[in-house]
């Protein structure tokens, strides 16, 4: 059975990476395509956030930013304001809004994501490639594992008061 000896310095370790892409990964992006790493965030949650082919809510789009539905719904402002969200009402109940990416929000994300994928092959260019391929394969399954804004507690209890709602 394994224990915390067993993986020593791996939580340290991944902070250490965090805290700093956390203040550096969007602004070489930002620059070269003109947008703003809060641009970024919000068309990373709201991504995250869409259902199989549906649009993403704001509450859902909250717990995928971290931070409560007031300050996201700033955040989701000016990114439509931008140009890169559309921000409508469902056609299924009124009282719904439903956020999904424009074109250039798409533009704007995959150019984020080519970043990154960029960024983390000039991190391991000088690993051998099989060990960068393990390590890609790690991350890849320690991020599918992460619940989802649809898996949280917050996303699940207002799924539920309006699903009692249409009742």
């Amino acid at each position: 059975m394994r224990t915390d000896d067993d993986v020593a310095g791996g939580g340290p370790a991944l902070f250490r990476v965090v805290r700093f892409w956390s203040r550096r990964w969007a602004a070489g992006i930002t620059q070269d395509e003109g947008g703003d790493v809060a641009h970024i965030l919000v068309l990373e949650a709201v991504d995250a956030a869409r259902g199989e082919g549906s649009p993403a809510q704001i509450g859902a789009v909250a717990v995928e930013l971290g931070l409560d539905r007031s300050n996201a719904s700033r955040m989701l402002a000016a990114t439509v304001a931008a140009g890169l969200v559309t921000r409508t009402v469902s056609a299924q109940d009124a009282r719904r809004t439903e956020l999904d990416l424009t074109q250039a929000g798409e533009d704007l994300l995959a150019a984020a994501r080519a970043w990154q994928e960029q960024t983390f092959a000039r991190l391991v260019a000088d690993w051998p490639a099989r060990d960068a391929q393990r390590f890609a394969a790690y991350l890849v399954r320690l991020a599918a594992s992460q619940p989802s804004a649809a898996q949280s507690p917050v996303a699940q209890s207002s799924a539920a008061r309006s699903s009692v709602a249409q009742s």
